[in-house]
């Protein structure tokens, strides 16, 4: 079993599940999903003596991606003055734009300050697998929620980081004028279930779950599978 070591910084006031994931010997870490409160994510990075070589989104939304300009900011300040090559912000899909491009304004309708719009250095495509050490994340497309979500999938270590695609006893919202539940059902039968039983997953908002646990017991999943 390749090592590593998670942890989850809840972030905004939808406590959305901004995720570390690194290797305890190189210390190279890898940023899921900062949503906001980047003060906070990079007290955690220094805590735990990361070096970040990557942040990674899932998708669009304000408490997902709220705070990922302002901490690859000073993200790349440190690693600029180190001699280092500015820390790739990757993903999610390109139909996600609309949202990246608007979460101000999203922040704006629920009365919050200090998100900001923000442009990834590259979007993702299905089938790509994003490098960190020796951990391998495979890029998978889950659409529903959002156009252009992702999911993050390490098969070595059974570890998948899934956004707001499946949550532990639900799934995804689909009410909003993009979402499309018939897509979100297809994405979580089709990519996540063939992932198998014993795969666990980091998801966007509350606890974690095994995609087993799921099949087994999500209420939104029964007779849709």
């Amino acid at each position: 079993m390749i090592p590593y070591q998670t942890a989850t910084i809840p972030v905004t006031v939808f406590n959305q599940n901004c995720s570390l994931i690194w290797e305890p010997g190189s210390r190279q870490a890898a940023i899921i999903d900062p949503g906001g409160e980047p003060g906070r994510i990079i007290d955690a990075i220094n805590r735990l003596n990361l070096k970040v070589e990557l942040i990674l989104l899932t998708h669009g939304h304000l408490d997902h991606a709220g705070g990922a300009k302002a901490l690859k900011g000073v993200v790349d300040a440190a690693r600029l003055a180190a001699g280092q090559e500015p820390v790739p912000l990757l993903g999610p899909d390109v139909r996600d734009l609309f949202l990246l491009d608007t979460i101000e304004a999203q922040a704006s309708h629920f009365g919050m300050t200090g998100l900001r719009n923000v442009h990834p250095d590259r979007f993702l495509v299905e089938g790509e697998v994003i490098e960190l050490g020796q951990l391998r994340f495979e890029v998978l497309h889950t659409p529903g929620h959002t156009p252009g979500h992702v999911v993050f999938v390490e098969r070595q270590i059974r570890l998948s980081f899934v956004g707001d695609t499946l949550f532990h006893g639900g799934i995804g919202r689909t009410d909003f004028g993009y979402g499309d539940y018939d897509a979100l059902i297809t994405a979580i039968r089709d990519k996540l279930m063939p992932l198998g039983d014993d795969m666990e997953f980091v998801c966007g908002h509350g606890p974690g779950s095994t995609i087993g646990v799921e099949r087994a017991s999500n209420p939104a999943l029964q007779g849709n599978l």
